[in-house]
Formats: structure tokens, C-alpha cells, sequence
């Protein structure tokens, strides 16, 4: 332990700890716009926690410099105060005024921070601030280098937690800005479009591509049958956009408003996430049975499908054909569906409200399109439906309960922990389980796939298939740990579970800001209480739902109709 004093106040943390680590634990806010609790490294790049340390001969970066015994610190000095202030007017003087329009108003950590440091005018010589071009190639993402602070959180991201590497700095002075590699456009580049760059982007830098505007056309043409769906992790996210504690559950909630903003008909995700235990289950029981190629690995989480295409093609053979629930819904709302309320599918909007905004690109795939059409046609984060709830004049809060439409919107609980980092693991565990042994499992509660470490491992013994061994990873970053273990033959794992974002979907790309680690706990915990609660309908397979649709129209798992419909094929790209 270091004994120092900040702002003299006594203060003892362990070594190693930064200055600004240990003046937040004792209650002192040091502003920050570079520095982010769950990056193990700040880049130290945007010098706005300036302090003051006796003896040394300049202000320091709290969030780089250690802790020393006996060290004398002041944060908030004449000297602090007036340095902040000015780093902050140079990033101000060259930054675009369009506050009130940037999707990130009321979000920007730029203008907290000005506000936190008492900005309120800019003293140095401020110009026409530097145009660069806005990159708006891709389904998912938008750069706007214009309004880059140079803070580097985007390219720590992409290289620490997801492993990426894509992004980095170039240029110096007000030409300084972050680019992707061999600075090619997003649909170029080798990005997962898993948008935690656009998480931890302070400003509006970096966002989800609105597609708000489309969503709302289609529902004032009367040609078109909007049905809507949204994915697990949704509903314990959506009552954070209006002001609810994180973990909020508001499913019925958000199924009133869908209806009050005009949907057709609102169905729910989890019902092909049920579906896709049933799928996924059994291609995994048949790769076991025949030799297949193992361990199999998850394909729910289109960043991490991908992630593989661009750096572990060679082991794409890997991966389940099944497509993700969202996609799997898609083709049944234009075939099922339709053929089962006599819809002309040509008529069918299908509208997704997503944690990611790599489902935005996943929906765009060529590939998606097995019902005869576009099989999704619009992909909306979360943050964009909260948007249009807004926009629409409805309290979220103040709305009564709503229930799903038939046939898509019973779900089971394990439908429901998709949503959380180890969800579908454990879904599909139960459901193998139940199928190999004829009985279910003592405990439904799969624990050890659970939670926020980065690689998890379980092993269960299934009847006639012995022990089974699972293995589950959240973040890009920690994938590729387990792919170089599978390239080397160390991964001695029959299931490998892989999302792309930290903590699953509750931490996806398109989650309401800010995110932390205690927020994806509370949302997962959220999720687990919806499972939970469902004591009658804890598995895939008993959906009853699930089951009219293989007696009415699939007919059986892996069959010819699931195998057009429900599966799919990925390709290998460069890097």
C-alpha cells in the first residue's frame, strides 16, 4: 500500500493505482475523455485530468501517473482549473456547432466535461473548424472524423477488448484523426461493426446509423404489413432511454408502445431464439453422432461471424449453419407467417429492434434472404427506438402492460438469457440435456457459463454422450484467445459459445450510454429473474409455440425446410 495526500486528504491505496484512480476512491472527480474503468490501459491522450504534483516540474495525466509514497497532489489548484479550461477550448475551437442536431446531444461527454470545468466561452483563436469526409459506407456505422477529440478510447477498444486492431491515429496537430486501416472506408475494412467503438466514443465521432426514418415511412404506407420483433436483451435495456434504473424490466411496456407508435403486429425474438436451440441442439448432436466437425461454435452474434470470416477463415467448418434468431424470424414472418394469416409476403415489413448494430449489416447480407425477399428489412438499436418513442410523445413509464401477437411471441425462459453473455449456452445445454437423456436436469441453473469473466468453462455429463464440455467467450478479444486454441488443437470442447460484445447483448453496440460493467450485470441479472420467473416454461423444446411450427409447417429439425430457411453459409474474407 501508498500512503499520499490529494487535496490534503490522507489517502492509502495499493500500489500501482493511479492518481486518478485513487483520487476517485476517496471521492474526488478528476474529468476524464480518454480514460475508460474497464480499458486496463489509458491511452492518456486527451490531457484533461491534468494535476498538480509537488516538486514536479509540469501538471501530470492522472489517469497515466502512479501513485507514489509520500506524494503531495491538488486537483483542483489555479493551475489545474485554467490548463483543463484551455485543453478544452482547442478541442472546442475546432469542433462543429451543430450540438442540438448531433445524435450524441445529451450523451456528449465533450460538453459535460466543458460544463464540469466551467467553459463558457473560448478564449483561444478559433477558426473554421477542420471538414473531413463522413463515412457513411457501411449498413451500421457512421465516422464523422470533424467531430474526433483525438481521445483514442475508439482505437483502445478495437485493439484491447475486441482485438480487432482496425483503428489508428494519423496525422498531427488539428489534422490529427482516427481512421481504419490502410485508411479505408468501414465497408472495406475488416471492422465486425460490433460498434463498441461507438460506446466508449465520448462525442458523435463515431454512431449507429439512423434508420429511424425508414421504420416510420413504412409505417404510414398502407401497402405495407409492419410486423416488429426485438431481440432478448431489449426489454431490460429500453426503461434506461427514459430515465429507469439499468435492469429495469419492461417488456410490457415496450410492447404497448410498439403498438401506440403503429406496428401491425409485435412479435418477440425469443421465439426464434427458441427456435434456434431446437436447431442449433440438434446439429450438435449430430455432429457428435457422425463425426462432425468439433467443437461446433455458436453463429447468433453476426460480429463475431464476421470477426472468423476476416481472421479465422480456416476454421469457419467450426461454426453452426444456423442463422441467428433474428434471421431465422425474418424468413418465417415471410413464409409462415404469411402463408399462415394469408399475407401476401411481398406486403411484410419486418422491423428488428436490436443491442447491436452489426445486426444492421447481418440483415443486409446477401445470403439473408431465403423467404423470396429481403428477410429482415430494417435493423433498429435500442437508442433508435427509444428515439422514436420520444419523438412519438409517449411516457414509457406511465403505459400499461401489453402482451405478444400470435404466432411468433410465446418464448420460453431460456429464449430469454440469450441476451446475456453464456444465455445460449446454457439454453442449448438444458434443451441437449432433455432430448439425449429423456429427463430434465436437476438444476435448470447452469451457473458456471454465467457472469462477466472473459472465458468460462463447463463440463456435463449427458447420458450416452458422456461428458460434454462447453466453453463460453464474450469480447472479440477474448474469442480469438479460444480460436488460437482451437487452430492449435489445444481446445478439447464440444460447444464453444462466442459473442462479440462484453457481456454478451446486454453490452451490445447499441445499448443506451453510458455503459459500464455494473450496468451489463444488472441487465443480465434482469434477464436471468425473466427466466426464473417462467417456472413452467424453462426450455426451448416445450415451447408450445415452437412445436406447432415444426407440426404445421418445418416438420422436423435439420429437414429440408429448416435447411432453406434456418441455415445458412458464411464466407472467408481477407484481412
Amino acid at each position: 500500500m501508498v500512503a499520499l495526500t490529494i487535496d490534503n486528504l490522507a489517502v492509502e491505496v495499493p500500489e500501482g493505482t493511479t492518481i486518478l484512480e485513487a483520487a476517485r476512491s476517496v471521492g474526488i472527480h478528476i474529468p476524464s475523455l480518454c480514460t475508460l474503468p474497464e480499458m486496463h490501459h489509458s491511452p492518456g491522450a486527451c490531457r484533461v485530468c491534468v494535476v498538480e504534483v509537488e516538486r514536479a516540474r509540469s501538471l501530470v495525466a492522472s489517469c497515466v501517473y502512479p501513485v507514489a509514497k509520500g506524494m503531495k497532489v491538488k486537483t483542483n489548484s489555479r493551475r489545474v482549473r485554467e490548463a483543463r479550461a484551455r485543453v478544452i477550448e482547442f478541442m472546442l475551437s475546432d469542433h462543429p456547432r451543430d450540438c442540438n442536431i448531433c445524435q450524441k446531444h445529451g450523451n456528449c461527454e465533450l460538453q459535460q466535461v466543458a460544463e464540469q470545468v466551467g467553459v463558457r466561452e473560448i478564449t483561444v483563436p478559433c477558426t473554421d473548424f477542420t471538414v473531413h469526409d463522413i463515412d457513411d459506407s457501411s449498413e451500421a456505422l457512421v465516422r464523422d472524423a470533424s467531430k474526433c477529440i483525438n481521445c483514442l478510447r475508439c482505437v483502445t477498444a478495437c485493439a484491447e477488448v475486441q482485438g480487432v486492431f482496425l483503428l489508428t491515429p494519423e496525422g498531427r496537430g488539428f489534422n490529427s484523426r482516427v481512421v481504419p486501416a490502410l485508411a479505408k472506408n468501414l465497408v472495406d475494412s475488416a471492422c465486425t461493426f460490433c460498434g463498441q467503438c461507438a460506446v466508449v466514443c465520448p462525442t458523435g465521432a463515431i454512431v449507429e446509423k439512423d434508420h429511424t426514418d425508414l421504420v416510420w415511412a413504412a409505417l404510414e404506407d398502407s401497402t405495407k404489413h409492419v410486423v416488429v420483433q426485438e431481440a432478448p436483451a431489449i426489454r431490460a435495456q429500453l426503461g434506461e432511454e427514459f430515465g429507469l434504473p439499468p435492469g429495469t424490466l419492461v417488456t410490457g411496456k415496450m410492447i404497448t408502445a410498439l403498438r401506440r407508435l403503429g406496428f401491425d403486429r409485435v412479435f418477440d425474438t425469443n421465439f426464434t431464439a427458441d427456435l434456434t436451440i431446437i436447431e442449433e441442439g440438434n446439429e450438435l448432436l449430430h455432429r457428435v453422432k457422425t463425426g462432425g466437425k468439433l467443437p461446433m461454435i455458436t453463429s447468433c452474434s453476426p460480429g463475431w461471424i464476421k470477426f472468423i470470416e476476416h481472421f479465422y477463415p480456416d476454421l469457419l467448418p467450426h461454426v453452426s449453419t444456423c442463422k441467428s434468431p433474428q434471421q431465422m424470424f425474418g424468413a418465417l414472418a415471410k413464409t409462415y407467417y404469411a402463408e399462415k394469416e394469408g399475407i401476401d409476403p411481398a406486403s411484410i415489413f419486418v422491423v428488428s429492434i436490436m443491442p447491436c448494430t452489426a445486426k444492421k449489416y447481418e440483415a443486409a447480407r446477401p445470403e439473408m434472404n431465403s423467404s423470396g425477399y429481403r428477410d429482415v428489412d430494417v435493423v433498429l438499436t435500442t437508442r433508435e427506438l427509444g428515439r422514436m418513442i420520444r419523438q412519438a410523445g409517449i411516457d414509457l413509464a406511465a403505459l400499461p402492460e401489453g402482451d405478444y401477437d400470435a404466432p411468433m411471441g410465446q418464448y420460453s425462459g431460456a429464449a430469454t438469457i440469450f441476451g446475456a453473455t453464456g444465455g445460449v449456452m446454457e439454453a442449448a445445454l438444458r434443451t441437449v440435456y432433455a432430448v439425449v437423456t429423456g429427463k430434465n436436469l436437476p438444476s435448470l441453473d447452469i451457473t458456471a457459463v454465467r457472469g462477466l469473466d472473459g472465458i468460462k468453462e463447463a463440463a456435463l455429463e449427458i447420458g450416452d454422450l458422456g461428458e460434454v464440455k462447453a466453453a463460453v467467450a464474450h469480447g472479440l478479444g477474448n474469442a480469438r484467445k479460444v480460436m488460437d486454441m482451437v487452430a492449435s488443437g489445444q481446445a478439447d470442447y464440444h460447444f464453444i459459445e462466442i459473442m462479440a460484445c462484453p457481456g454478451g447483448c446486454v453490452g451490445g453496440g447499441g445499448q443506451p450510454l453510458p455503459a459500464s460493467d455494473e450496468k451489463r450485470r444488472l441487465r443480465a441479472g434482469a434477464l436471468y429473474q425473466d427466466d426464473s420467473d417462467v417456472q413452467s416454461l424453462r426450455q426451448s423444446h416445450e415451447n408450445p409455440s415452437i412445436q406447432a411450427l415444426y407440426d404445421d409447417f418445418l416438420k422436423e429439425p435439420l429437414g429440408e425446410k429448416s435447411h432453406h430457411l434456418l441455415h445458412t453459409h458464411y464466407t472467408a474474407r481477407e484481412v
